[in-house]
């Protein structure tokens, strides 16, 4: 990555420079969402996620890593994350897919905790440095790699059946009911294995804290 980020160096951006245009990235990713443009979204997710990893690359390589910086990287990608989540819920909402939209609101709170349980823990002075971020199943890198997933073959489904949204289904006594098509079927999978892969990371985080914690009186 180094050689990418001394090369957007080169263009004059520094790391914070970076951070704040994945932000406005993640921005654009959660309009295309709410706008059920979920293809668009994928794509945008994945490319606002690759000046997350540039940030910190030029950072190191130009010698510009500072607290502040740390702070906005931090900062910025959280505040990212959960605006993505927002444009999905609007997006399940206005395509009347409830299901999903509960899911993306799942997703993000479990994701919340994922930054918090790591944030309040180095506060304290539990794993400094980075070594909560190795800790747990589902870190924002893991996330962002399956809520692309999701997003992309969820729009490759709705544009190679658009059909399918407009199926109901009979049930016995003549009740219709209209189930997820095929695009919001990955789209579910996707949100629903981030809020379960989140949940046991956080919990994960919280062991490792208390297993710490306890350590420490001992000594």
């Amino acid at each position: 990555m180094e050689p990418v980020a001394l090369g957007l160096g080169r263009l004059g951006l520094t790391p914070n420079a970076l951070t704040v245009i994945g932000f406005l990235i993640a921005g654009v990713a959660a309009a295309a969402a709410a706008a059920q443009w979920w293809l668009a979204a994928g794509l945008l997710v994945v490319v606002g996620g690759t000046f997350d990893l540039f940030d910190g690359a030029l950072a190191r390589a130009t010698g510009k890593v500072s607290k502040l910086g740390a702070f906005m990287d931090s900062t910025f990608d959280r505040w990212g994350e959960g605006v993505i989540y927002v444009g999905v819920v609007v997006g399940c909402l206005a395509d009347d897919f409830r299901l999903g939209a509960a899911l993306a609101a799942a997703a993000m709170a479990s994701a919340v905790m994922v930054s918090y349980t790591r944030a309040k823990a180095e506060s304290l002075g539990f794993t400094p440095g980075s070594g909560m971020a190795n800790v747990g199943l589902a870190p924002r890198e893991v996330r962002i790699v399956i809520l692309t997933i999701g997003l992309v073959l969820t729009g490759i489904q709705g544009t190679a059946n658009p059909l399918l949204r407009l199926q109901t289904y009979a049930l016995p006594g003549g009740i219709e009911v209209a189930l997820p098509w095929a695009g919001q079927v990955w789209l579910m999978w996707s949100l629903g294995l981030i809020a379960v892969l989140a949940t046991i990371t956080t919990i994960q985080r919280i062991i490792h804290t208390i297993n710490q914690a306890s350590s420490q009186e001992q000594e």
